[in-house]
This record gives C-alpha cells, structure tokens and sequence, in this order.
C-alpha cells in the first residue's frame, strides 16, 4: 500500500516521532519561502507542513497508516496537493479529511467527509483555440459550458497543450462541484514564429538603409520599435531585442525577439534611366 507522507518528509514507515519532527524541521528550514527563492519552494513548504500534520498526530498517523493514499484518491500526495490549487489550506483540508472537520474517512470506496467530489469525478474536459498574441501577452477567453456563460483567464506565455484548471465549473452533485479542465491550442502566427520562449520574426528592409545604414520601424507584441541597421546589412541578417520575447510562467523571465532582415529591392523599371544605366555598369 502506497504511503506517500512518509516520502514528502523523507521518512521510512516505521519512523520514530522524534526522526518524523527532525526530518520535517529540517525540510522546512530548506524549502521555507524566506530562504529558498525557487518559485516552487512555497508549495513544497506546503506540502511538508501538511504532510507533518498528520504524521506528528497519533490518531490522525494511525488512520492513514490503516488506508494510506487511498485518502487522496489513490494519488501519491505531491500530485494531490498541486490538484488542490495555489490557494488551497492543506492543512485545513487534511485535518477535515482525518475528522477534523466532521465526516472523516469511511473506508468504502475512499469518500471522505466533503471531499466526495474528487472520487465522483465531478471534472470537465473541454478544448479551446486561442490566438497567438493571446498565447504571448494573455488576456481572457470566453466559454459557455452548462448552460453557463463566462470568461476564464489565458496566462501570458501559456504554451499549445496546457491545461487549465477553472475552479467550480465542472459537473454538480448536490452541494459539490467539480473542476473545468481546458485544454489550451494556439492559432498559428503568420507573422511570429515561436521556439520555447522566444520569438522569430521577419522585416521588410528598404534597399537603401540595408547598404547604407538607417533607421526602420517595426511592430512587435508590445508596440512599435526603432531599429538601427548598419550599413550592408545582409538578407536575412539577425537583430536581438533582449527581453522582448515570451515571459515564462514560472519564472517571470523573458525570452527574446529575433528579428530577421527581408530586403525588398525596388521594381527596376521605376529606377531613373541614369540611375539604373550606372548600375548596369558598376554592379
């Protein structure tokens, strides 16, 4: 039988309570937010305190040593507690749970207390199709699901096959709901070509600014931008714009724009007869 609180802690089975509370202070030490600035160190620090909860408790150490993670569903309890959402209490989750909070475990079929949802599979699934400058900058997207209409959140940098999971939204059962689980697809750009979190576009370059130098104006995802080329500039010769690409979702950095050099060359017959007789000649 799996027992998955033993391993958030990184204790074997059979524990003293004196090895559980040392190895819980020493992970909490490691992974608490003050110290550790790893963006997935505050959930980490969640899931050891929750974890913590219920192995320092005899009765509470008991009733899961009996069923193990049949309590989450036959999850292991990393995959449980990232089920639960950024802003979920486990602590208050797991006392409820284990007859904290009325109700408690049953031992037929796994449905604790309020928590009979989960093991009903009360989930959605659905697809969406968003636009490619949605996927970069983020913005909202609309959904009618169940006779209910509303707008759900599209994070910037949001990648073709995430999921997102909206709260609430999925099948009812009496006073429970389950989640809605959106499937993300892009539109493909005609204009942008994205590699993991940067960008790739081409720009028309005038034929003289690309031998002479100048200054040409080009529309990235956050506005017009003033690019200095110098002077033979080559086809498909590439500018860097640091920091104007695609921001990840954990870290908050972002990629960079490349912009790549399309010299447009003029129609020959609007050329001046001088002009065009002299580059018959020199060229």
């Amino acid at each position: 039988m799996s027992k998955s609180l033993y391993e958030t802690l990184g204790v074997s089975e059979n524990a003293s309570a004196d090895e559980i509370k040392k190895a819980y202070r020493k992970l909490a030490r490691k992974y608490h937010p003050d110290i550790n600035k790893d963006p997935e160190a505050q959930d980490k620090f969640k899931e050891i305190n929750a974890a913590y909860e219920v192995l320092s408790d005899a009765e509470k150490k008991a009733q899961y040593d009996q069923y193990g993670d049949q309590m989450f569903g036959g999850q292991n309890f990393h995959d449980f507690a990232r089920g639960q959402g950024a802003d979920i209490d486990l602590d208050e989750l797991l006392r409820a749970m284990f007859g904290g909070g009325g109700g408690g475990f049953n031992g037929f079929g796994g449905n604790f207390g309020g928590f009979g949802a989960q093991q009903m599979n009360l989930d959605l699934q659905t697809r969406i199709t968003i636009p490619f400058m949605t996927s970069i900058l983020g913005g909202k997207h609309s959904l009618n699901i169940n006779s209910q209409s509303f707008d759900i959140k599209i994070p910037a940098g949001i990648k073709e096959g995430e999921t997102l999971r909206v709260r609430g939204k999925g099948k009812r059962f009496k006073d429970q709901a389950g989640d809605l689980l959106v499937k993300v697809q892009i539109s493909p750009s005609s204009e942008y070509e994205r590699k993991r979190n940067d960008l790739y576009k081409k720009f028309d370059l005038p034929l003289k600014e690309a031998l002479f130098g100048g200054k040409v104006s080009v529309m990235t995802p956050e506005g017009d931008v003033t690019l200095k080329v110098p002077q033979n500039t080559k086809n498909g010769q590439k500018f860097r714009l640091k920091g104007k690409g695609i921001a990840d979702r954990k870290s908050s950095l972002k990629g960079d724009l490349y912009l790549m050099s399309n010299i447009v060359l003029p129609d020959v017959e609007s050329l001046d007869s001088e002009l065009k007789k002299a580059l018959e000649e020199k060229l």
